[in-house]
């Protein structure tokens, strides 16, 4: 239900009508699209970000059904490889011949393990091929030493989105595990288990899940980054388990012995043996088998897509799947997102664009060093740590300027099965990425492609990310005036800036690497603000549920120094209009989903619920009571004491 007063933050906007500016400004810029907004049938969530989505979707997928019909039109044999892996996906009649008979090779292999004496002999094979093992490796800069790589040992993750979804009055878990079990019984029988044996398979693999909740991270473990550093000598590390063959796991991926390696959840190493011993190989093996046969029927044909989408359904609450075009479409974006990342830059965005919008980045950052300087609470020390930080953060905008090697070694094959190929990228990709352990890392490399409506801060490289895909209307554009886009795009552009002094960025210096560059007391302050913003949107109700406020802290305090720097930058112009800029910055968070999503954003993501991204955040900010006269008992009124400010 919607409360209309904000009070301080707190009210649910899932629905509700237009209001005036002074009570609910989100409501006010977008309480008549609320009302009328419609979830496609075939996505979970509908809204500013979604919108861009669609159309960038759709001018792509024209475009790959074209050059599917023309492929001599094709530039380059890296996007001719993205277009035949699209032709094959949607290639239905010919898959069809294939059916359960691709796959039938890799389950036979997890069948085939007799103890965990045989999964230790293949755990390196196993780990190199995709298949879902108890813990594995992958390789990543060291958090400490970020010229070099590491090899990083995580556990594994739950069947279902957070370990709050098993708690026993968690009644969307249940029907969820219940919907998964039903899918993967019926996949079960479709490559040939009886009923009884596909059930009993089943079981044991929900027991071996359910065995994990109490040990594996949960999502506001994940959300503080720097947690993942655990370092260990490898020599001491292979002593950790009596039963999973861990030197294995690890010289037989890399092919190096390293000195050390790097625990990402303590907690399940030190557990590790109780989860998986010769009491529990059948579940483990159970296990295995139902988590990779889900993962990966949809690669099969279109009748095994469907019954895998019944539980991305449940899910998601979208109210029917991808039909076969965007499926194919979507499979090939996933798979070769850099390569149509270029493609999509150069023709939509172009060269001259990525220029504008680098100009606008740097200003945003001077404008950011500006306020540094001038901030209070900082001691001189730390203020000149942070500014060196700031001036060494790499730039990247638009799209790359090169595509990485590994999309040069993918090859499609359209007289193989869709399963064969799929499984084939993954297999090259997987030993491109562990063969990076050997060589030194590569600053080159983005997060993001560049038809992903998105941004990013990589705390580990001192690098932002930019793509394409976001700058466009409503977060940017030549008609909108400056407030306006500085409004929308400005202030995502100073919020990845932020992300480099959030309580993770902060962690890191201006080469990435995790130093402590902050004095005593400084830290002691940031630590206080920090937790005033975890504070403020802690227990806010959203959706049925309530915002934690540790998980999403990171994402608040890059929001809010964001949109402070952002304003500043709109003042400098001639055009300056708070209203505006208040308008756009509302109108970039529109939002609406089905409660299903809902639910799984507030468990597991970092960021708050995007209507609340646009009141909290305007009420911290003196201009916003300016621009539109709010008043102490108006609904957007926040006393000042309790307005937070960070950067």
């Amino acid at each position: 239900m919607l409360t209309s007063k904000i009070m301080g933050g707190a009210g649910d906007l899932t629905d509700g009508k237009e209001t005036s500016y002074k009570d609910n400004l989100y409501l006010a810029v977008n309480g008549a699209w609320q009302e009328k907004a419609e979830v496609p049938a075939d996505k979970s969530s509908a809204g500013a970000s979604m919108d861009l989505d669609i159309k960038i979707e759709k001018e792509l997928m024209d475009d790959f059904q074209q050059l599917a019909e023309n492929e001599s039109e094709v530039e380059g044999n890296e996007f001719l490889q993205a277009i035949k892996l699209y032709r094959l996906a949607k290639n239905t009649e010919f898959l069809k011949k294939f059916h359960e008979k691709p796959i039938l090779k890799d389950l036979q292999k997890i069948e085939d393990l007799k103890s965990l004496q045989d999964l230790n002999q293949q755990l390196a094979d196993f780990g190199k091929n995709n298949f879902f093992l108890p813990t594995n490796i992958w390789i990543d800069a060291d958090m400490k030493d970020t010229k070099h790589n590491a090899a990083y040992v995580d556990g594994i993750d739950l069947i279902l989105p957070d370990n709050t979804y098993y708690a026993e009055d968690n009644q969307s878990g249940k029907k969820l595990l219940a919907k998964y079990a039903k899918v993967a019984n019926k996949l079960l029988t479709m490559v040939g288990y009886s009923e009884e044996s596909a059930k009993e398979t089943v079981d044991k693999a929900l027991t071996f899940d359910k065995s994990l909740v109490p040990v594996v991270k949960t999502s506001e473990e994940w959300a503080e980054y720097s947690k993942i550093y655990n370092p260990m000598p490898f020599t001491e590390f292979v002593t950790k388990s009596e039963n999973v063959d861990l030197k294995q796991l690890v010289v037989g991926q890399i092919n190096a012995t390293p000195e050390k390696v790097i625990i990402v959840q303590p907690r399940f190493l030190k557990n590790l043996d109780k989860l998986v011993n010769d009491d529990t190989f059948e579940n483990v093996k159970a296990w295995m088998l139902v988590r990779y046969l889900v993962a990966n029927s949809e690669y099969l044909d279109e009748d095994f897509r469907q019954v895998t989408g019944e539980y991305e359904l449940a899910m998601s609450g979208a109210k029917e799947l991808q039909n076969r075009t965007k499926f194919a479409y979507h499979l090939s974006e996933n798979n070769f997102d850099e390569v149509i990342g270029i493609y999509y830059g150069k023709k939509y965005f172009g060269e001259k664009a990525k220029a504008d919008v680098r100009g606008m980045v740097e200003r945003m950052i001077g404008i950011y060093k500006q306020r540094l300087t001038d901030n209070t609470w900082l001691s001189q020390a730390t203020k000149e740590k942070a500014i060196l930080k700031l001036n060494k953060i790499v730039i990247k905008v638009g799209y790359p300027d090169k595509i990485q090697e590994v999309f040069k070694q993918l090859k499609i094959d359209e007289s193989q099965s869709l399963y064969n190929n799929i499984t084939q990228i993954d297999r090259t990709v997987r030993q491109k990425g562990l063969d990076k352990f050997s060589k030194p890392v590569d600053r080159t490399v983005w997060l993001m492609p560049g038809e992903m409506v998105n941004a990013c801060y990589d705390p580990s490289r001192n690098d932002i990310t930019f793509p394409a895909g976001i700058l466009q209307a409503p977060f940017y554009s030549l008609q909108q005036t400056s407030s306006e886009n500085f409004g929308g795009i400005g202030a995502t552009f100073a919020h990845e800036i932020s992300h480099a002094f959030d309580n993770d960025g902060a962690k890191f210096d201006e080469y990435g690497n995790m130093k402590n560059w902050w004095t005593k007391e400084d830290y002691a302050k940031f630590e206080k603000l920090t937790q005033q913003m975890i504070d403020q949107f802690n227990g806010i109700p959203f959706s049925g549920g309530k915002v934690n406020g540790k998980l999403v802290v990171s994402e608040n305090i890059a929001d809010v120094g964001g949109l402070r720097c952002a304003i500043e930058a709109a003042k400098m112009d001639n055009d300056y209009s708070p209203k505006e800029f208040f308008i756009t910055w509302a109108k970039s968070w529109r939002f609406k989903a089905t409660p299903e999503y809902n639910e799984r954003l507030l468990a597991t993501d970092v960021h708050a619920p995007q209507p609340l991204r646009a009141n909290v955040m305007s009420q911290d900010l003196d201009e916003f009571y300016d621009a539109f006269d709010v008043k102490p008992g108006d609904g957007m009124w926040l006393d000042e004491d309790k307005r937070i400010n960070i950067w």
